[in-house]
C-alpha cells in the first residue's frame, strides 16, 4: 500500500516528488502555446481565454499538491481539472455541435451527474491504489462521443478532439498504473500522465481557438 498517495513519493518532504512535482511545467508550456494560438488568431475568445487561463492553474494547483500534499492543494490540484473538463464540454456543445445556450449547460449538468456515477460504480472495481483515476473515466468517454458527434461537420475538430481522446485513455492507464508499477518502477508512472496530459490539454485548446463559432 501506498503510504504517501504516489509511487514516487517516499517521505513527507517537499522535494520528494521531482518527476511529479517538475513536469507539471508541461502545462505551462501548454498554455503558454494555447495563449500564442489565441493571440494568433486575433480573437477576443472569452471561453477559449478562459480554458487556457485554467491550464495554467492546473499546472500551479498540481505543482503545490505533488510538493506539499495537503487538504488544500489537493483541492488547487483537482478544482481546476474539474473547471476545466465541465467547461469545455460545455463549450463542446454550443461551439462544436452547435447546440443552443441552455441545452449546452443542461447537457452539462447532466454529465456532471453520470461522471459522479459512473465514479461510483466504478472505483469499488478497481485496486485501491488505482480508484482515484475513475473519476477521469467519463472525461475519456467524453472526448470520444464529441468527436463521434462531430465528426460530419467538422472533420479537423473532430480528430483533434479523437486524438485527445486517445492520448487522455493512455494517460489514464498510467495513472492507474503508478502504483501497481512501484516494485518495478521506483519513481512510478504518474509523472507521464502529466506530460500526456499537457498534449491533451493542448489539443483541445487548438480546437477551440481554430473553432471560433457554433455550427
Amino acid at each position: 500500500m501506498l503510504r504517501f498517495g504516489y509511487c514516487e513519493r517516499v517521505s513527507a518532504d517537499f522535494w520528494a516528488e521531482p518527476l511529479n512535482a517538475l513536469t507539471n511545467g508541461a502545462f505551462i508550456l501548454a498554455a503558454l502555446a494555447g495563449l500564442a494560438l489565441l493571440l494568433r488568431s486575433g480573437r477576443r475568445d472569452w471561453p477559449a481565454a478562459l480554458l487556457v487561463a485554467l491550464v495554467f492553474i492546473i499546472g500551479i494547483g498540481s505543482f503545490l499538491f505533488h510538493t506539499m500534499p495537503q487538504r488544500w492543494t489537493l483541492l488547487a490540484d483537482v478544482i481546476p481539472i474539474q473547471l476545466f473538463a465541465f467547461s469545455y464540454f460545455g463549450l463542446a456543445l454550443w461551439r462544436f455541435l452547435g447546440l443552443g445556450p441552455a441545452i449546452s449547460v443542461l447537457g452539462t449538468l447532466a454529465f456532471l451527474a453520470a461522471s459522479f456515477a459512473l465514479s461510483a460504480g466504478l472505483a469499488p472495481l478497481l485496486p485501491a491504489a488505482a480508484r482515484g483515476s475513475a473519476g477521469y473515466a467519463s472525461f475519456v468517454l467524453a472526448l470520444f462521443g464529441v468527436a463521434i458527434a462531430l465528426w460530419r461537420k467538422d472533420e479537423s475538430s473532430a480528430r483533434l478532439i479523437g486524438l485527445a481522446g486517445l492520448v487522455f485513455a493512455v494517460s489514464l492507464t498510467l495513472r492507474a498504473l503508478d502504483g501497481a508499477l512501484c516494485q518495478a518502477l521506483p519513481f512510478g508512472t504518474h509523472f507521464l500522465w502529466h506530460l500526456l496530459n499537457a498534449s491533451v490539454l493542448y489539443l483541445l485548446l487548438r480546437a477551440v481557438v481554430t473553432r471560433s463559432s457554433p455550427a
